[in-house]
């Protein structure tokens, strides 16, 4: 049986709903704390909303069973003790919110129902940008700001009243003549895009925490303890409320607002007096569509009844007024601009298109960036540099691009054309195809694996690692290390640190004794095993198995190296053909390894390895009749599998190859043997049976 958590309102009993309904009491104040108190929110706002909308579906259906400390009874959270408190002459309530168009419609038709007007009845509406900040009022008398509190929980806020003295955005004093003796002008405290990445920059140089969203840094700034911290910060506001008056400079929403920026305090431009539900949701649409240029955050958009008489008779209910709605936007997509795609090459040479956005908050998280997943993705959607986009955030999902608004493209906006070479080392970047499927690998790779600047550091985290070099003291913070003071570039470097008098000893951290056993460590790695030497190349596709295949099919680096550079001329060059007759070797693994030796700079890189390292063979094999032959099975093997034919051979000291070619010594043929044979009949290769083998080998 499902949980009374996982039960749908329609189907809760009363205990049920009584059990839910503590749960979620608990729930949002702990978020409501979480987000008002602490500035420190864990949820989306979409599943804030999901939660506040649950509790009030089932009040509605139970409302004997509406508790004390229900969240519809309560705004915000509890003031913090490190601030003094401030009782509100006139309660700080939030407003009801609405999703949809039909909300809306909804919000409408109460109204008149409440007003008993008729259905066609006109009201004018307000509607303005609801803003993503900091609550706030500010009480002035005689013209003088004397208190400024937060919202707190609606009832109770916090004295920072020093603090909002420091806000350029807030005048101290209003000279205006027909400003009232007693005048609490509402608002929000807010922070620009701009404003909060430039003090992110600086929290990051300062070595300090960086602040997850403007709204955030905004509260959190306003709730300092010492108003010069404030001072510096660039807190904005905007004002769009009163609370306790002693004269109203006006009968209307608009009037009152046009007052406000008479005085001399912030309004918002986009604030539009509306006559019909038309207009309302056309002015929301179109602020939506704007949301991405106007440089600060906004979640959806207020609407407000205009005449304040039918305000004042429309009243409260719970904890919003019937004369207002919130109309949200949906919490985790967005609309903004695609400024740019900048390729971004990860540590295997995969280049992954990025959109580069210009910000917007999407999921309670400023977004700038998104991806675009691969090139085929970006004609599919057909994106183009200009245009207007839908981001997608949800979860921890990292943003995604869904498409973008066709009647906003800009004329003349181009293709994308992406790029076929690496835009950090300019090496070649190839697409793969899989030998299984014949699909063209949906990324691009760059084949400058030991050059390339973005691979470098996970290259040469690779390089020292366990399996392939294994140096000891050489982990990855002293890789990130070396690498930011330029000490090392490519692999070889390592092993001239020493003779390159590199001042390791006088890092912090190090002294002469760990500079020492560092420098003995890598010395102790100038002869490797030659399949190590190939594993730590981090030639994609070549892991262990690989590299020792490779290492027993070619014997020597050098031999390596002269074959694939041979290969690298051509798929029909004997050289390239030879690589995929070795068993295991396929057309993916042997493109990634003739890719890597065709980049001229990987092989420089490789020959001055060489000058440092020596390669030793693959340790000894048991000597027989068939070491150093290069060996081909085929047909139905009767006494043996394939793999256990295989490693049979190779314990023998023989390389196993896939195909017959001149090169081949033996085939050793099954019942149903087919075109290798014929093959190993072209070039004049012994052919012996399953028993012929066993005796030859004395097994």
């Amino acid at each position: 049986m499902p949980t009374a958590e996982k039960k749908t309102v329609d189907k809760l009993t009363q205990k049920d709903a009584a059990s839910e309904l503590q749960r979620l009491a608990a729930e949002i104040a702990h978020h409501d704390e979480r987000y008002h108190g602490q500035d420190a929110p864990e949820i989306s706002d979409a599943d804030y909303d999901a939660l506040r909308l649950r509790n009030d579906a089932i009040e509605a259906r139970f409302p004997d069973l509406v508790r004390e400390d229900s969240p519809s009874k309560r705004v915000g959270s509890s003031p913090q003790s490190k601030f003094g408190k401030i009782r509100h002459r006139v309660a700080m309530l939030s407003l009801g919110n609405g999703f949809s168009d039909e909300d809306v419609l909804e919000y409408l038709g109460r109204i008149r129902r409440f007003l008993n007007l008729a259905d066609d009845a006109p009201i004018d509406v307000t509607a303005e940008p609801k803003i993503d900040g900091l609550s706030l009022s500010l009480r002035y008398e005689k013209g003088k700001l004397v208190q400024g509190a937060t919202r707190g929980d609606g009832t109770e806020g916090e004295n920072v009243t020093l603090n909002v003295r420091t806000v350029k955005d807030i005048p101290n004093h209003i000279e205006a003549k027909d400003f009232p003796d007693v005048f609490e002008v509402r608002g929000e405290i807010y922070m620009s895009h701009k404003d909060f990445a430039r003090m992110n920059e600086k929290q990051i140089q300062a070595g300090e925490k960086v602040f997850a969203n403007p709204r955030n840094a905004a509260a959190g700034s306003l709730r300092q303890l010492d108003p010069a911290i404030t001072a510096s910060r660039p807190l904005r506001f905007f004002a769009y409320t009163w609370g306790e008056v002693s004269k109203l400079p006006g009968d209307t929403q608009w009037d009152v607002i046009q007052a406000f920026k008479r005085w001399g305090f912030p309004v918002n431009p986009l604030m539009k007096l509306c006559h019909s539900a038309d207009e309302l949701l056309a002015q929301y649409h179109k602020i939506e569509a704007d949301r991405a240029n106007l440089g600060y955050d906004i979640d959806g958009v207020v609407y407000k009844v205009n005449r304040l008489d039918w305000q004042q008779r429309l009243g409260f209910v719970s904890r919003a007024p019937r004369w207002g709605l919130a109309h949200k936007f949906t919490a985790e997509k967005a609309m903004t601009i695609l400024e740019g795609i900048d390729i971004q090459v990860g540590r295997t040479g995969a280049m992954t298109p990025v959109a580069r956005l210009k910000p917007v908050t999407v999921g309670g998280v400023v977004v700038s960036n998104a991806t675009l997943h691969n090139e085929d993705e970006i004609q599919r959607k057909d994106i183009r540099i200009g245009d207007t986009v839908i981001v997608q955030r949800a979860g921890d999902v990292i943003p995604q691009v869904l498409g973008f608004v066709e009647d906003k493209r800009p004329k003349g906006a181009k293709a994308y054309e992406f790029p076929t070479s690496c835009p950090v080392c300019g090496s070649h970047a190839v697409r793969e195809v899989n030998e299984k499927t014949g699909k063209v690998d949906a990324v691009r790779r760059c084949t400058g694996g030991l050059i390339c600047a973005a691979q470098r550091a996970e290259r040469l985290k690779h390089f020292v690692s366990r399996n392939a070099y294994d140096i000891e003291g050489m982990g990855d913070k002293v890789i990130d290390e070396f690498l930011a003071l330029g000490f090392i570039t490519s692999p070889p470097d390592i092993f001239t640190l020493e003779e390159r008098k590199v001042k390791v000893d006088e890092l912090e951290g190090w002294g002469e004794t760990s500079a020492s056993n560092l420098f003995a460590a890598i010395n102790a790695r100038r002869t490797v095993g030659i399949d190590r030497f190939i594993f730590g190349l981090g030639i994609p596709h070549i892991g262990e198995t690989n590299a020792r295949l490779l290492a027993r099919a070619y014997g020597t680096a050098e031999a390596l190296r002269d074959a694939m550079r041979a290969a690298s001329k051509g798929k029909e060059e004997e050289a390239y053909q030879e690589l995929l007759s070795h068993d295991g070797i396929g057309p993916i693994v042997a493109e990634a390894v003739v890719d890597f030796f065709g980049e001229p700079h990987n092989v420089e890189v490789f020959d001055k390895l060489l000058a440092q390292v020596t390669p030793t063979p693959l340790e000894a094999v048991q000597q027989s009749p068939v070491s150093g032959k290069t060996v081909v099975f085929t047909g139905a093997l009767e006494k043996m599998t394939r793999e256990e034919a295989k490693a049979m051979a190779e314990r023998l000291g023989a390389k196993v190859a896939g195909s017959v070619s001149k090169k081949t010594d033996l085939l050793v043929a099954g019942p149903g043997a087919g075109s290798k044979l014929k093959d190993a009949q072209k070039h004049g290769v012994e052919v012996i049976d399953e028993d012929e083998w066993f005796r030859r080998v004395g097994a």
